[in-house]
């Protein structure tokens, strides 16, 4: 198939990783589906600033099934096809043990794990469906290095990422067979919009200093591995978790 006519979905690509992810498919021709749940301002300007056309934007509530399956469905009607799937889109809530009322403790748990794991266990099943009709695919997963250092200050998010990277592995397992490849890609600090105040902060210099090179990484960065991946990577690769934390976090 053509590079032009491949199709890539890519949620939370409003703005930060998703955004700079969305630029990256399309600058390499492909036709880009720009998922939003609230922020539709910005994932319109996303969508301007996409060179190319024939992309097109979607909403849907990644913590809600109905509506996670409506805009694959409205995503299969419109584009054809979908060839890439990158599951981006997520939340952070900070919610420390020791001084978390129960309720709201609670609420950060739920919200959490619907979001950023629930979400795209479903989202990755309604693509899937598709893509072994149309003789396979490529799934990548964003997680995080809080998946392996721990999130003392938001449990619920280290928990999230952590399922989300079993989840990539056993999914890698059951779809091989249908030429589906899911790969995972863990960062550490992301200079968006999102962290912007801690880096800028009082906080900025020990944050830095956690990476041998002492800053952290671009959008960009992320986006282009993520590009290789959905294009390039060996089919061998599959099931692979890729760290890219600037060697500020280093698993045995």
């Amino acid at each position: 198939m053509e590079v032009n006519n491949r199709v890539a979905l890519v949620t939370g690509a409003s703005r930060g990783i998703g955004k700079a992810i969305a630029k990256g498919f399309a600058e390499k021709d492909y036709r880009v589906i720009v998922h939003y749940n609230m922020n539709k301002a910005e994932a319109e300007k996303t969508l301007s600033e996409l060179p190319g056309g024939s992309h097109l934007l979607v909403r849907a509530d990644m913590a809600d099934s109905e509506s996670v399956q409506a805009m694959v469905d409205e995503a299969k009607e419109n584009m054809g096809r979908i060839d890439a799937l990158v599951n981006n889109a997520g939340v952070f809530i900070e919610h420390p043990p020791a001084d978390t009322g129960f309720e709201d403790w609670r609420k950060a748990w739920k919200e959490t794990i619907y979001t950023n794991l629930i979400g795209p266990a479903n989202l990755s099943y309604f693509v899937a469906r598709h893509m072994i009709k149309d003789a396979g695919g490529r799934i990548i997963n964003i997680s995080s290095r809080g998946a392996f250092r721990g999130e003392p200050d938001a449990p619920a998010y280290g928990a999230s990422k952590a399922g989300m990277n079993s989840m990539s592995q056993s999914l890698a397992k059951a779809l091989a067979p249908h030429n589906i490849f899911v790969y995972t890609v863990a960062p550490g600090y992301v200079y968006t919009d999102m962290v912007r105040d801690f880096l800028e902060g009082p906080e900025g210099d020990e944050i830095r200093a956690q990476s041998p090179l002492n800053r952290a990484a671009s959008p960009e960065e992320i986006a282009g591995l993520v590009v290789y991946l959905a294009s390039d990577a060996p089919e061998y690769l599959t099931g692979s978790i890729i760290d890219i934390n600037g060697a500020s976090y280093l698993r045995n």
